[in-house]
């Protein structure tokens, strides 16, 4: 089951922004006379299709595409056939180039206009939730594996990322934070500053989303959420809302205060000074061999919570949707020099995983809009049989005044699909790799 949810949640995507980005191509396409033969969400053969007018609307049975067929046009088809004869008007080689640039750039921007409009709304709907810097200024860090790998300690206090101020600890691992040059952090270790530098590539660890959690969170104060039925804690009478103070005489504050003093004392009995309803007591609780006694922690810190206007909702959710065409920018042309790890690119395997295995609408729009964005990134890239391969050709001819010749654009046109044959190999290679893996 969890399987077929991250399955469908890729499939709704997919297909709702392969149809937003062909029906740009669409419209475009007709909006200047041209006439558009077919109209495809996923690849042949067909499985469902309708004939309405001069074009033909399916639906085809590979899922990880589309595309739309002009009149007049190299494109994936290689249907060069109709090239041999005189040009017609309502062919796509028969307008203008800056029609035709027009048509191809039609895609890419439906779904940057998607991309925008979902996280528009997501940020209107939802606001921010966040711890903020002054929390983990008051309250200091948890480090985990990957943040003790590069220098962070338990109870760090996070000045400033690269000499500038941050708003959330969500920010500390964004991807332009850890795509900066010469990143670093500033902390307040016991009073004295310290800088912690980010290591070249240091990207590369957080490849997956439970990766996240690895690096640093902020410490909280607790009390006893719940309590496990039949648990040790259970047992010596621990309820929801005691404050566990003390442990063995040693005061414990933080959660993670009380997680590490129980890991030293794993299969022994543990004396907690509890606080009750105002009442202290104490009380015997035998650790188990994991280094727990069966509770679970409410932290007593709440995280910050905004709400946006409209206005504010359209220049939030504009700025993080091209956010994150930059980072993608950044982190391809750090792949070419080897900073970045070609890894983590990933298929529709990995976008599955992102999706997730519960069904979650806030977190499916959100995955649906970076994808949009990202899509169109991609599909801006100069490569012949994207988006981008026209453009920049159509381009060339605007400058130059030529129009490369239809057999010059049709031997790109193949190579520009052996090219995007190879990456989709290697990108479900990654994702197999990372199966057998654990990534």
């Amino acid at each position: 089951m969890d399987t077929l949810i991250m399955v469908g949640q890729l499939l709704l995507g997919l297909s709702i922004l392969v149809g937003l980005h062909e029906l740009g191509h669409l419209l475009t396409a007709k909006m200047f006379g041209m006439r558009v033969e077919k109209f495809s969400i996923g690849f042949p053969p067909k499985i469902a299709g309708f004939q309405w007018g001069e074009t033909e609307y399916s639906i085809g049975a590979i899922p990880l595409g589309g595309f739309v067929k002009i009149s007049g046009m190299v494109d994936e088809s290689m249907d060069t056939e109709q090239l041999s004869t005189e040009p017609q008007p309502w062919e796509f080689r028969s307008k203008p180039a800056w029609q035709r640039l027009i048509v191809m750039l039609g895609g890419i921007i439906v779904n940057v206009i998607t991309g925008i409009i979902i996280f528009v709304i997501l940020v209107y709907n939802n606001g921010e939730t966040y711890f903020s810097r002054d929390q983990i200024i008051e309250n200091g860090i948890v480090a985990y594996e990957y943040g003790e790998s590069i220098g962070f300690q338990t109870g760090d206090k996070i000045l400033d990322v690269n000499g500038q101020p941050y708003q959330s600890l969500n920010e500390l691992s964004s991807g332009s934070v850890l795509l900066s040059e010469n990143g670093y952090y500033t902390v307040d270790r016991n009073g004295e500053q310290v800088k912690i530098e980010i290591p070249r590539g240091f990207i590369n660890s957080f490849n997956s989303e439970e990766a996240f959690a690895k690096f640093v969170s902020i410490r909280f104060p607790f009390e006893i959420l719940d309590v496990a039925p039949g648990e040790a804690a259970e047992t010596a009478g621990l309820e929801e809302g005691d404050k566990i103070l003390a442990v063995n005489g040693q005061q414990v504050y933080y959660f993670d205060e009380l997680q590490s003093v129980l890991a030293d004392l794993k299969t022994q009995e543990a004396q907690l000074l509890i606080e009750s309803d105002g009442v202290r007591d104490t009380v015997s609780v035998p650790v188990s061999a994991e280094g727990t006694i069966g509770i679970a922690a409410n932290p007593l810190i709440e995280p910050v919570k905004r709400q946006f206007g409209f206005a504010e909702a359209l220049s939030k959710g504009t700025e993080r949707a091209f956010g994150v065409v930059i980072i993608n920018a950044k982190a391809l042309g750090k792949m070419f020099t080897g900073e970045v790890s070609a890894k983590n690119v990933s298929g529709p395997i990995g976008m599955a995983k992102i999706y997730g295995n519960s069904w979650d609408w806030g977190k499916f729009w959100s995955i649906t809009g970076l994808i949009s964005m990202i899509l169109a990134f991609m599909n801006l890239l100069p490569i012949p049989a994207l988006d981008g391969g026209h453009v920049m050709f159509l381009l060339y001819e605007m400058v130059s005044g030529r129009a490369p010749s239809d057999k010059f654009l049709e031997n790109a046109q193949k190579v520009g699909m052996v090219i995007l044959l190879v990456l989709m190999v290697f990108a479900i290679g990654n994702d197999i790799l990372k199966i057998f893996t654990g990534g």
